[in-house]
């Protein structure tokens, strides 16, 4: 049952996740989902803003390669690094009380990077705002677990799909915009100052209108899990992002297999930890949950294709075909029109009547706009015009529209609401493991097929073989993504499919309890109904 309690200084209340089939939706949720939308296409921008300024950078700055390196390398890792544990942070703590802190964080480590006075400072401020993504990102997802009754979320998540596909563009077309633009002489420095009155306006509406909430049951926060976290994601991460600059030297691939190992004892400490005191960092019970278990494998080889495809797009782009970064941002401008419009689609129309046919059906169509630009990237070469990219870009679009949605939700269907954070926590992570080891491959599928020695007469047409070759390897990857989701559920959960159905009647409630008990999960917080 749903309580509340008065929380000194706010107007919200304090939510414990447990059966919520009599409790009325809150009021304001709509307007908090604003608000964690925005801080999640902050971060989403965030990510990709960068790599448009990066000569702007290392000539303003007089950054060295490795210190550019670092100033996307070192966000990235601290990102992943630290998504799990803040899940579980605001599982424990309180998930608007997480987010706030994080929001603020990521606001104050943006105003570090637009000041900094050396390169040093900026990747020691983009390490600091990577870690402090991590303790808000996961909250997103959480919030709108615990605030959205079942059969809402569907449209929810719709919503969610289309702020990932406009993330996904507008990070490049936002920076090439600022860059160019010089606003005040301060060359790259908007790119970051920009979240300055997006955060400040977020926490000061957040902390009006979110609900607080929290797992029903006094949880620790595992610090051994912690550590053991961060430790193998960062022997994965780092070779794999340094290991080209570096020539992939042998203790790359020795970290590599080690963080295999430490993995493994990950899962060993986190099962005893669970049997001990029942607050381990990982819930390991999720993965006994098909939906929660398949969509995670998706979610890890889906991040590895955008992984490889955006990083090549980027690089065919601007050094290949010598497009501005302007250019290069207006090209994405119909892919990112297609994501929004499928994902909305997906959700609301497609997935109740065809159930998981449509993300395959968006694994097939996404392989086939690949194709299409590879036969466009071969037919024009080197004189290929935006415009001849729009068709590939929108079949592409319209593909990971029907995915990115729908997927989410899939996840989280049968996810308990006492984890919703760690489960988030999980989905965010293994999604960046999933583009860590897509950029890892870069080097194999995309500069493997390009000479060191290069005169400039030979950079473009080695550039636009080497994209065509690097987005055969994307194919393959969505063909396997179409095999792996023959493990997700044939239908969607009931709040997938977007009716507008009442709150859980007193038999849905046993209905709940009944899909509680088959999990192995408490039914008092089983989700499906």
């Amino acid at each position: 049952m749903t309580s509340n309690e008065t929380t000194p200084g706010t107007r919200t209340s304090t939510r414990s996740d447990g059966p919520t089939g009599a409790a009325p939706p809150d009021r304001r949720r709509w307007f908090a989902l604003a608000i964690v939308m925005t801080a999640a296409f902050m971060d989403l921008v965030d990510v990709t803003i960068v790599n448009i300024a990066i000569p702007s950078i290392q000539r303003d700055a007089g950054a060295s390669f490795s210190q550019i390196q670092w100033i996307t390398a070192g966000y990235a890792l601290a990102f992943a690094a630290g998504l799990i544990t803040g899940g579980r942070l605001g599982d424990i703590h309180g998930r608007k009380r997480l987010f706030l802190l994080g929001i603020a964080g990521f606001t104050v480590a943006s105003a570090l990077c637009g000041f900094a006075v050396n390169p040093e400072m900026l990747v020691a401020s983009r390490i600091l705002q990577g870690a402090m993504a991590a303790m808000m990102v996961p909250q997103v997802l959480s919030i709108v677990h615990a605030t959205f009754p079942a059969h809402e979320r569907g449209k929810v998540f719709g919503l969610f799909g289309a702020i990932v596909g406009l993330g996904a563009v507008s990070g490049p077309l936002l920076g090439a915009l600022l860059t160019e633009w010089n606003l005040f002489g301060l060359e790259w420095r908007p790119i970051f100052l920009i979240n300055l009155p997006v955060g400040v306006a977020a926490l000061l509406l957040g902390r009006r209108f979110i609900t607080e909430s929290r797992a029903p049951h006094a949880l620790k926060l595992d610090l051994v899990g912690v550590a053991l976290v961060s430790l193998g994601l960062l022997m994965l991460l780092y070779p794999l992002t340094r290991g080209r600059e570096l020539g992939w030297p042998l203790w790359g691939y020795g970290s590599m297999a080690g963080a295999l190992v430490v993995f493994g004892v990950l899962v060993a400490y986190e099962r005893r930890k669970a049997a001990r005191d029942g607050s381990p960092l990982i819930e390991l019970s999720l993965f006994r949950v098909k939906s929660f278990a398949a969509g995670i494998a998706v979610q890890t080889v889906f991040g590895v294709a955008l992984g490889v495809f955006f990083l090549v797009w980027t690089l065919y782009m601007q050094i290949g075909l010598g497009w501005s970064p302007l250019r290069a941002g207006l090209t994405g401008v119909p892919f990112s029109i297609a994501v929004s419009v499928a994902a909305g689609l997906s959700v609301q129309q497609l997935v109740p009547r065809f159930g998981r046919k449509v993300l395959q059906a968006g694994a097939l169509t996404m392989a086939v706009g690949v194709l299409l630009y590879i036969a466009e990237s071969d037919r024009y070469g080197l004189g290929i015009a935006p415009w001849q990219m729009a068709l590939p870009l929108v079949v592409m679009g319209l593909g990971m529209g029907l995915i990115v949605a729908p997927l989410t939700d899939a996840i989280l269907s049968g996810v308990p609401r006492e984890h919703a954070g760690s489960a988030s926590g999980l989905i965010n992570t293994v999604q960046q493991m999933g583009n860590a080891l897509g950029l890892g491959l870069v080097s194999v599928v995309f500069f493997g097929q390009i000479s060191d020695h290069l005169t400039p007469d030979r950079v473009g047409p080695a550039f636009v073989n080497a994209f065509q070759h690097a987005l055969v390897w994307v194919a393959v990857v969505m063909g396997t993504i179409f095999l792996l989701m023959f493990a997700l559920p044939r239908r969607p959960a009931q709040h997938v499919e977007g009716a507008d159905a009442p709150a859980p009647s007193a038999a849905g409630e046993h209905d709940e309890e009944r899909d509680g008990e088959r999990d192995g999960e408490p039914a008092a917080h089983a989700l499906v109904p």
